[in-house]
């Protein structure tokens, strides 16, 4: 209940923007802090709106592979949006950076091959190749069907694959105004 009280007092970014004397949103930008379970939405420098995000099921700092369920942290770019995915919509990140794919090199995580196709992707501005064992398919996304049940809950329940959910509605507002090629940011 008290999860559903909660949504109801959520100011709509149409509102917001009104409210702000904001007509267009210029140069958007994702600040995402995963202590704080939050996705905030900026036009240049100034904050306009606030989600609640759920994260991958392993709170690791260290991304290692496609398939560990952590949320990286770093500077990244939308490449590609999905209208269509399994979670609602998907924004797709260009996740791993050279930063990720040096320094899993460095660690042994990836070979040369690997790091080699993640940065002729960063040079072509392209989303990374899935093939590597850092994988790619990490983004922002919908809930999906159980929408109702997820945006109601009291409390922030982590159970993506790495990738970062907010709630359909959430995501219907990023829709209108993200595109590829919109920073993200995501730290601890």
């Amino acid at each position: 209940m008290y999860g559903t009280i909660l949504n109801l007092r959520d100011e709509p970014l149409s509102e917001i923007m009104t409210r702000k004397g904001i007509v267009e949103i210029t140069n958007p930008k994702i600040l995402i802090n995963k202590n704080n379970f939050r996705l905030e939405l900026y036009s240049d420098k100034i904050f306009l709106k606030s989600y609640r995000a759920s994260f991958g099921k392993n709170s690791e700092r260290f991304k290692l592979s496609g398939n560990d369920n952590v949320t990286p942290s770093g500077e990244y770019r939308i490449c590609k949006i999905d209208s269509t995915h399994k979670f609602y919509k998907f924004f797709q990140l260009d996740y791993p950076n050279s930063k990720d794919a040096y320094e899993s090199y460095r660690r042994g995580y990836i070979n040369k091959d690997e790091l080699d196709a993640i940065l002729i992707s960063k040079k072509n501005k392209e989303c990374s190749p899935p093939e590597t064992r850092l994988g790619a398919q990490v983004g922002i996304h919908g809930i999906g069907e159980y929408n109702l049940i997820f945006k109601n809950l009291p409390f922030t329940f982590n159970w993506t694959n790495g990738s970062i959910a907010l709630s359909n509605e959430g995501i219907d507002e990023l829709y209108s105004v993200l595109k590829i090629g919109t920073p993200v940011i995501i730290s601890y």
